[in-house]
């Protein structure tokens, strides 16, 4: 059964940014140039500045990593450990090494520059600076990167409840929604581009999670091998008392055990009787009150 881990597990996003990139080299190039335009130039030309001030920074660098951070080095001070840190630490290094080498490598150009091909290898930063190297697109991959980030350490430390799960998951859709409508509306990306920035963000991000995982269970493994390897200790009740101080406990040898008389125990109610001077006429001696029964030894 498909689930919504299987289609994000990371052989799944691998295979489709594979699928999707092949066909940005052929097919989907007429796509495109049939989907794109400068819709913000076109419709509301005196809008562009602030959708791409505003709007289209949320998902800049500027924006989404110091949002990354707060998030990273607030969970990390609240429950004293660096693990938040290093998945932050690690986006932005996946962001620069997996979606700036693609970038570098495939150096495809953007609508805004002279060459309008849309062809990998044509462009370059060297000739064409940032309209040289739109694919795969930035702006995408940092609004699921970055912000996929920040929800999963929420999620992993925080211990939200679904409601508030369902309530970042919205918010993560509207970051991502933002991010390429506003592109698109501006016309600096292809389609494509958007797609495919999209793609990269979430391989990074699965990447990184499974990583972070893997080390979780590892650790985790280590700790119960050393639990079971470990001495077993009493349980305090059943812990055998100490002496007090001063006392020396001493065994007794078996000669003076031998030697030491038992010692007996007397009965509980010994048979007693009470002599009184024999009279003429009268029975010579009574027995003890509370007796009933005559002592054998003490009949005359």
């Amino acid at each position: 059964m498909l689930t919504l881990r299987r289609l994000t597990s990371l052989p799944v996003l691998v295979g489709a940014l594979v699928l999707v990139t092949s066909l940005v080299a052929g097919p989907l190039r007429e796509v495109d140039r049939s989907l794109h335009g400068f819709w913000s130039d076109d419709l509301t030309p005196r809008w562009t500045d602030f959708l791409d001030q505003v709007p289209n920074a949320v998902a800049g660098q500027a924006v989404c990593l110091p949002a990354l951070l707060a998030v990273a080095f607030f969970l990390a001070w609240k429950h004293r450990t660096w693990r938040p840190v290093l998945v932050a630490a690690a986006a932005e290094i996946g962001f620069y090494a997996v979606v700036g080498g693609l970038k570098v490598v495939l150096a495809r150009t953007s609508p805004k520059a002279d060459d309008v091909s849309g062809r990998f290898l044509n462009g370059g930063a060297a000739e064409h600076g940032w309209y040289g190297i739109t694919y795969p697109s930035g702006h995408a991959s940092e609004a699921i990167l970055f912000y996929g980030a920040a929800a999963y350490l929420i999620v992993v430390y925080s211990h939200p409840d679904t409601r508030v799960r369902r309530r970042l998951g919205w918010a993560m859709g509207l970051i991502v929604l933002n991010s390429i409508g506003v592109a698109y509306y501006l016309g600096y990306h292809w389609p494509s581009d958007l797609l495919g920035g999209m793609l990269v963000g979430a391989v990074v991000l699965r990447a990184i999670i499974d990583a972070d995982q893997w080390m979780v269970r590892r650790r985790t493994a280590t700790l119960w091998r050393q639990l079971e390897t470990a001495p077993g200790r009493p349980h305090p009740s059943e812990a055998t008392p100490a002496p007090a101080a001063g006392a020396v406990a001493s065994t007794p040898s078996p000669r003076t055990a031998a030697a030491t008389p038992a010692p007996t125990r007397e009965p509980a109610h010994p048979r007693t009787a009470t002599w009184r001077p024999a009279k003429h006429g009268t029975r010579a001696p009574q027995q003890a009150p509370g007796r009933r029964e005559r002592d054998p030894e003490l009949v005359p």
